[in-house]
C-alpha cells in the first residue's frame, strides 16, 4: 500500500543501517541466501521470485556559516526473475504457481513500460508491488540501466527474442534525472517530528475508535484536497479542450502549410530543371569561352611574334640607315675633298703625283674593305642557308617524330580495338558456354523427365493391368455366382414343377371320386398354377433386376437380395401352406377316402419343404461366402488403387523436385551469366577509358608537336627576317 506522500509499504520489509561497504555486502549476501531457487527442465538454479535491494545513502555537508546540509541518494539493484513456460520448463503444483506469479508482474510491467512508451494517460503503476517501487526507476527522476540475459541456444530463441523485444521497448523509456537537492538538518528533522505527530494522531484516533480512523483536521485537509483536485480537474478537461482546439487549429495550419510545402516542392522541381538547363547551357558556354579563349590566346602570340619581328626589322633598318648616312657623309666628304684637289690640281701639280699614289692606295683600301664586306656578306647568306637547312632538318625531324607518333597512337588505338574485340569474344564465348549450360541443362531435364515419365508410366500400366486382371477375376467371380444363382433357382423351379405335376396327377386320380371335389380341385389347381406363374415371374424378374444391381454394387446390395429373396419364398411359401390347409379342411371334411393321399401328399410337400428351405439355406451360405469373396477382392482393389494413387503422387513429388531443381540451376546459370556480363561491362569501361586516355594523351602530344613545329618555323621566319 501506499502512505500519504507516495511513499510505499511493504510487509515485512526490513530497513537497516550500515555505515561502510562491508556491512552492505554482507546485508547483500544475506538477502541473496533468502532467495529462492528451485531447478526446472530449463534451469537447475531457476529463481522462484523477484529481488529489490535498495541502498539509501545520506551525506552530510557543512556549509561556511556552520549549518548541516543533508542530501539523500537511492540506489535500486532489481534482479528480475525470467518469464518461464510451464509446458517446457516441467513446473507442477507449487513451481506452476510461483511461474504464474512471476508472469502475471512480469506482464504488469511490461504494460507499464508499453504506457509509458506510447505516452498514455494512465500508467498502471498501481497493479503489482513491483511497479510501485519501480516507480522512479520508470519514467521518473532518476537514471536506470537495464541489462538483458539472453542464451545462445536455439532452444532458448523464443526466450531471446521475447527478452531483446522487452529490453529495446524498456531502452524507449525516456527519464527526466534531476540533482538531488540539499536540505538543511534542522528541516528535515522538523519534518520527521511533523511525521511523528501526525502519525500520533492516527494511532490515538484508531484506538480511541471515534467518527473515522484518522483525525478530523486530517480528514478535512483530505476533503479540501479533493475538492481541489476536483476543481483542477475541471480547469485541467477546460485547459484539455482548449489544446484540443489548439491542436485542431494547428493541424488545419499543419494540412495547409503542407499543401504550400508540395506546391513549393513543384516549384523547386521546376526550377530545378530550369538550373539544370541553364547549367547545360553554362557549361556549353564555358566550353565556347575556353575555345575563344584559347584562340584569342594563340592571336595574341602571333600579333606578339610579329610585333617583335617589326621591332627587330625596324632596328636593323635604322642601323642599316645609320650606316648609309655615315657612308653618305663620307662620300660628301671624299667630293669635297676632290673637288679643293682639283681646285687645288693646279696650284699642287707637284704634290698630284704624290696624291695619286695617296689615292691609289685609298682605292686598294676601298676595295678590299669592299672585298671583305662581301665576303661578310657570303658568310652571312651561308649562315643563313645554314639556318634553313637547320629548320628544314629540325621540321623533317619534328615531321618524322609527328609520323612516329600517329602510328603509336594508331598501334595503341589498335592495340585497345584488339583488346576490346577480346573482351567482347570472351564476354560472346561466356554468353555461348552460358546458353549451351543452360540447353544441355534443358536437355539434361528434358532426358530425366521422359525417364522419369517413362518409368511412371510403366509402374502406372503395371499397376492398371494389376487393376484389370482384379476387374477380370471379379468378373468371373460374378458370373459363376451368378451361375451358381441360376442353377440353384432352376433346381428349385424344377422341384416346384415336380411337385405341381405330382398334386396335378392326385387331382387327375381323383376326379372320378367326387364332382364337387373336382371343381374345387380345378380352382384350386389354377390359382395355384396362376401363383406359380406369378411366383416364378416375379422371382425371374426380381431376379434379373437384382442381378444387375449386383452387377453395379454388388457389395451393397447382396444383403438386400438375400433378405428380399427370404422374404419373397417365405410369403409364397406362406400363402401355398394356407392354400394347402384349406384343400386339406376341404377334403377332410368332404370325403376320407383322400385321407392317406392328403397324408402322402402333405408327407411330400413338407419334404418339398424342407427341402427348399435348405436350399435357400445354402444358397444363403453360399451367396454370404460369395458375398465375403467380393468384399474381400474390393478391399484388394482399393489397397490397388490406394497404391497407385501413392505410387503417382511420389512421382508428381518427384516430377515437382526434379523442377524445382531446374529452376534453381537455371537461375543460378542466370545470375552467372548476369554476373559475367556486368563483369564484362567492367572490362570494356574500364578498356574504353584506357583507350580515351591514350587517344587523348596522343592527341596533346600531336598537338604540341604541331605548336613546337609553328613556333619554329615563326622562329625561322623572324631569323631570316
Amino acid at each position: 500500500m501506499e502512505d500519504g506522500k507516495g511513499g510505499v509499504l511493504v510487509r515485512g520489509l526490513e530497513e537497516e543501517i550500515v555505515t561502510n561497504a562491508s556491512e552492505i555486502f554482507s546485508l547483500l549476501e544475506r538477502g541473496s541466501a533468502k532467495r529462492r531457487t528451485a531447478e526446472t527442465l530449463l534451469n537447475k538454479q531457476s529463481s522462484r521470485s523477484h529481488s529489490l535491494f535498495s541502498i539509501t545513502i545520506h551525506i552530510k555537508e557543512a556549509t561556511p556559516e556552520g549549518e548541516e546540509l543533508i542530501k539523500c541518494g537511492k540506489l535500486n539493484l532489481v534482479d528480475l526473475a525470467g518469464s518461464e513456460n510451464i509446458s517446457r520448463s516441467g513446473a507442477k503444483e507449487g513451481r506452476a504457481r510461483e511461474a504464474g506469479e512471476i508472469n502475471k508482474s512480469l506482464l504488469t510491467l511490461g504494460r507499464v513500460i508499453t504506457a509509458l512508451v506510447e505516452h498514455l494517460g494512465h500508467v498502471p503503476y498501481r497493479d503489482s508491488k513491483l511497479t510501485r517501487l519501480l516507480r522512479d526507476s520508470l519514467g521518473g527522476r532518476t537514471k536506470t540501466c537495464i541489462i538483458a540475459t539472453v542464451s545462445p541456444s536455439v532452444h532458448c530463441l523464443e526466450e531471446t527474442l521475447s527478452t531483446l523485444d522487452y529490453a529495446h521497448r524498456a531502452k524507449s523509456i525516456k527519464n527526466r534525472p534531476e540533482v538531488n537537492q540539499k536540505m538543511m538538518k534542522s528541516t528535515l528533522i522538523k519534518d520527521l517530528y511533523g511525521e511523528i505527530d501526525r502519525l500520533k494522531a492516527e494511532v490515538y484516533a484508531a484506538r480511541e475508535k471515534v467518527g473515522v480512523y484518522i483525525p478530523k483536521d486530517r480528514y478535512q485537509q483530505e476533503e479540501n484536497e479533493r475538492k481541489a483536485m476536483a476543481d483542477q480537474i475541471e480547469q485541467m478537461n477546460a485547459s484539455l479542450e482548449a489544446n484540443q482546439k489548439l491542436i485542431s487549429d494547428l493541424q488545419e495550419k499543419y494540412d495547409s502549410e503542407l499543401r504550400h510545402s508540395a506546391d513549393l516542392s513543384k516549384k523547386l522541381e521546376v526550377t530545378e530543371k530550369c538550373m539544370d538547363h541553364t547549367s547545360n547551357l553554362l557549361s556549353a558556354t564555358k566550353e565556347d569561352l575556353k575555345q575563344a579563349q584559347y584562340n584569342l590566346k594563340e592571336k595574341d602570340y602571333i600579333i606578339s611574334e610579329q610585333k617583335k619581328a617589326e621591332n627587330a626589322l625596324t632596328h636593323q633598318a635604322c642601323v642599316l640607315r645609320s650606316d648609309l648616312e655615315k657612308y653618305t657623309r663620307d662620300n660628301t666628304s671624299l667630293y669635297s675633298k676632290i673637288a679643293r684637289g682639283d681646285k687645288l690640281s693646279a696650284t699642287n701639280r707637284s704634290v698630284v703625283n704624290t696624291f695619286q699614289t695617296d689615292l691609289a692606295s685609298k682605292l686598294d683600301t676601298l676595295s678590299n674593305t669592299l672585298n671583305a664586306s662581301i665576303d661578310q656578306q657570303n658568310m652571312h647568306l651561308k649562315a643563313v642557308e645554314d639556318l634553313c637547312q637547320s629548320c628544314v632538318d629540325s621540321h623533317d625531324r619534328a615531321t618524322s617524330e609527328l609520323k612516329k607518333k600517329i602510328l603509336a597512337s594508331k598501334s595503341l588505338y589498335m592495340s585497345h580495338m584488339e583488346a576490346f574485340q577480346n573482351v567482347v569474344l570472351l564476354h560472346k564465348a561466356s554468353a555461348n558456354a552460358t546458353l549451351e549450360d543452360i540447353s544441355s541443362l534443358s536437355a539434361t531435364s528434358c532426358c530425366s523427365l521422359d525417364q522419369l515419365l517413362v518409368c511412371v508410366e510403366g509402374e502406372a500400366q503395371n499397376i492398371f493391368n494389376d487393376i484389370h486382371k482384379l476387374l477380370t477375376t471379379h468378373r468371373s467371380e460374378m458370373t459363376h455366382f451368378t451361375q451358381q444363382l441360376r442353377e440353384s433357382f432352376q433346381i428349385s423351379l424344377d422341384r416346384t414343377k415336380e411337385m405341381s405335376t405330382y398334386i396335378i396327377g392326385l387331382f387327375d386320380k381323383y376326379v372320378e371320386e367326387t364332382s364337387k371335389l373336382q371343381s374345387h380341385s380345378n380352382n384350386t389347381h389354377e390359382a395355384q398354377m396362376k401363383s406359380i406363374e406369378d411366383f416364378q415371374m416375379v422371382y425371374e424378374e426380381q431376379s434379373k433386376s437384382e442381378e444387375q444391381k449386383l452387377l453395379a454394387d454388388i457389395s451393397s446390395l447382396v444383403s438386400k437380395h438375400i433378405t428380399r429373396q427370404r422374404e419373397l419364398v417365405g410369403v409364397r411359401l406362406s400363402s401355398l401352406g394356407d392354400a394347402a390347409r384349406g384343400n386339406k379342411a376341404f377334403l377332410d371334411e368332404h370325403t376320407s377316402a383322400m385321407e392317406f393321399v392328403t397324408k402322402d401328399a402333405k408327407r411330400k410337400w413338407e419334404t418339398f419343404a424342407e427341402q427348399a428351405e435348405n436350399d435357400c439355406k445354402a444358397g444363403s451360405s453360399s451367396s454370404a461366402v460369395k458375398h465375403c469373396r467380393m468384399e474381400t477382392m474390393l478391399q484388394e482393389c482399393a489397397c490397388t488403387v490406394d497404391s497407385a494413387v501413392q505410387q503417382w503422387k511420389k512421382s508428381h513429388a518427384a516430377v515437382n523436385d526434379l523442377s524445382r531443381k531446374q529452376v534453381a540451376e537455371v537461375e543460378a546459370l542466370v545470375r552467372t551469366a548476369i554476373e559475367n556480363n556486368e563483369q564484362h561491362e567492367v572490362e570494356v569501361a574500364s578498356s574504353r577509358a584506357v583507350a580515351e586516355e591514350d587517344t587523348t594523351n596522343s592527341s596533346k602530344d600531336i598537338a604540341q608537336g604541331v605548336e613546337s613545329t609553328f613556333l619554329a618555323l615563326n622562329l625561322f621566319i623572324l631569323a631570316s627576317a
